[in-house]
């Protein structure tokens, strides 16, 4: 069995944050917090990176994902694959040092892992639609 990077975990620890502030209606950044003060640790700093970075820019980002997810709104999405893309974008975007590629791939692998059936051929048009439309988006 391949050995899963501190990179992925990283990720499935801030979606782990961002899903349940968007089950309680908080930000990203007041979930990081409430969960730091409950004594849990958030062993790998990439994953206070992604949910302050998916924080600050959520407007933005779900504004993109409105713009290239076709049929399906933010709401109707399971949370799960919303909170995904939200890191898939704010990586393509924001982080400098996360090829395009990988950060489609590490959502794909996460929502394969985590959601519907249909959700990695989903997340994988959205994220590659809007990877295609990087340059007109910032």
């Amino acid at each position: 069995m391949a050995q899963i990077g501190a990179r992925t975990k990283a990720r499935k620890r801030a979606l782990d944050v961002l899903y349940a502030a968007d089950m309680r209606g908080e930000s990203g950044a007041q979930a990081l917090d409430r969960v730091l003060a409950d004594g849990e640790a958030v062993n790998n700093p990439y994953t206070t990176t992604l949910v302050r970075g998916v924080s600050e820019r959520q407007e933005r980002i779900d504004e993109i994902l409105t713009q290239f997810s076709t049929d399906w709104s933010l709401t109707r999405m399971p949370a799960v694959d919303r909170n995904v893309l939200r890191i898939g974008v704010w990586e393509m975007l924001w982080a400098e040092d996360v090829p395009d590629t990988v950060a489609v791939t590490e959502a794909m692998n996460l929502v394969r892992e985590l959601s519907t059936d249909e959700s990695p051929a989903f997340v994988n048009g959205v994220l590659g639609a809007i990877q295609r439309a990087k340059d007109t988006l910032l």
